[in-house]
């Protein structure tokens, strides 16, 4: 019974629909047999379509669609799915400037502590040896230079901490010894 019910309002809709492409097409050569005015070109103000002949750089014709999916599973805190397309974008691409921004993305994966491939040591060595190996002349991802900054910043900060580490640990060395010492300093003082 609701089966037939859905076949006839179906049947309905399509014969309402028919009528009125009917309709439209006859009021359309109505019109145009009226004489009325053609309709005006439509110009759209686009930029020139680029030459075939052009020599485009690495990056105008790399395919940033994994790279942006490597962003958004960044964002979305899945640093494994992240990893895999910067590495799919770089082994795809196959370019100097495609090989570094790959290279930043995972570097900069690998500062997080929540990330399976947390290693700062790693990603510290990683961002010396890309800062030395930077593509010159040539436009970077965007997103890329942000996160080449950031790595910056993580790298100096993770440095300071460690320096502060060692000065932490230096002190609380000399605090044991002098306590050891003030402490046999009681028992000479005690024992007279």
């Amino acid at each position: 019974m609701c089966e037939t019910r859905r076949f006839c309002l179906a049947v309905a809709a399509l014969s309402v629909f028919l009528q009125g492409c009917a309709l439209s097409s006859s009021s359309q050569d109505q019109k145009s047999t009226i004489g009325e005015s053609p309709v005006p070109e439509l110009h759209l103000n686009l930029p020139d379509q680029p030459d075939a002949s052009c020599m485009c750089s690495d990056t105008e014709t790399a395919d940033y669609n994994l790279l942006e999916k490597g962003f958004r599973a960044l964002n979305a805190g899945d640093h494994k799915e992240a990893v895999n397309y910067f590495r799919r974008y770089q082994r795809l691409e196959g370019s100097a400037v495609v090989d570094w921004e790959a290279e930043i993305a995972v570097a900069y994966d690998k500062m997080f502590p929540n990330s399976p491939y947390y290693n700062s040591k790693a990603a510290s060595e990683s961002y010396h040896r890309l800062k030395r190996e930077q593509p010159e002349t040539v436009d970077i991802h965007q997103t890329i230079i942000l996160m080449r900054d950031a790595l910056a910043i993580f790298v100096a900060l993770h440095e300071k901490i460690d320096d502060e580490q060692n000065r932490i640990d230096e002190l609380a060395e000399t605090l044991e010894k002098r306590e050891e010492a003030l402490k046999r300093l009681r028992e000479l003082t005690l024992g007279q």
